[in-house]
């Protein structure tokens, strides 16, 4: 099954709040802003994401609303104080006397203030752990129905990419025999008459050099290996972008033996479906 790479995903309670936003990526490339009090749980997070995301560029932030710190207590360190008086004495002989700190500067030094009781903290690291397994689980339902969407439109474009090459392939014997009469009826014009011999060796030169069955044998064996894949589970991007490519050769070779108008218009249309399609898979993880 198909997952995009694009989807948002929100969670909150009373205190704390988790949005989620990924894009499409080459590989997997996550963040995360998060408060320094949660940093402890920060590698088990990123964990879970790697778990459940293979590709994509993830931003994770954390909010701690205005509710969470209430009833919270703020208890100030006062042997780091002490160590920073110390710190800043030394300083002070080092280059004389210094401005005064602010007590908010002070305030602002890692240490300095102890938040609330352990015991709130851990209730607060467990509440943020939950939220972001939903809010996780959320984005990525998402990506999931992102994906069968993106599944849908390009398996229109597969369609249309079908009846295409069948288009082509119908053409093609005539093509060849239209350059036949139009070799005869030069040589004609030119009052030459050419050795029957010779003749069926230009007729085979051009015929070989003309020939776009292998490229459409081609053309109909990607499209039913990408059908194929879109079916599997698990990322599928890298390849269904490999596909892509092998799709714009064929149709580049097929563009440059075309030796008919509407041939080369077709082969430009293969090229805009196989765009189309592109684009879209851009988007699949």
């Amino acid at each position: 099954m198909t997952h995009s790479m694009t989807a948002f995903a929100r969670r909150e309670s009373i205190g704390i709040s988790w949005e989620i936003r990924s894009v499409n990526h080459r590989y997997l490339d996550h963040s995360f802003k998060i408060p320094d009090q949660f940093r402890s749980i920060e590698i088990a997070l990123r964990n879970q994401l790697k778990q459940q995301l293979s590709r994509g560029k993830v931003d994770c932030l954390l909010r701690l609303n205005n509710a969470a710190d209430v009833n919270a207590s703020l208890q100030i360190n006062e042997a780091q104080v002490h160590k920073l008086r110390n710190s800043l004495d030394q300083i002070s002989q080092i280059f004389g006397n210094t401005a005064p700190l602010n007590p908010l500067d002070i305030l602002r030094f890692p240490g300095i203030v102890d938040d609330a009781s352990s015991g709130d903290d851990d209730a607060l690291l467990a509440e943020a752990m939950t939220l972001f397994t939903q809010a996780l689980n959320d984005l990525t339902a998402m990506r999931a129905r992102e994906g069968k969407s993106l599944s849908l439109i390009i398996a229109d474009k597969l369609d249309e990419l079908a009846k295409l090459t069948a288009a082509v392939r119908l053409e093609a014997p005539i093509i060849s025999a239209r350059q036949k009469t139009r070799l005869v009826e030069r040589l004609a014009e030119l009052q030459h008459e050419a050795d029957p011999n010779r003749l069926d060796q230009e007729l085979v030169y051009l015929a070989q050099k003309s020939d776009i069955v292998e490229e459409l044998d081609r053309l109909d064996s990607h499209v039913e290996e990408i059908r194929s894949t879109l079916t599997e589970p698990g990322p599928v991007g890298r390849r269904l972008d490999f596909l892509m490519q092998e799709l714009n050769r064929e149709a580049n070779t097929l563009s440059s033996k075309a030796v008919a108008a509407n041939t080369s218009i077709q082969a430009v249309e293969l090229k805009v479906v196989i765009e189309q399609m592109r684009e879209q898979i851009q988007n699949i993880e």
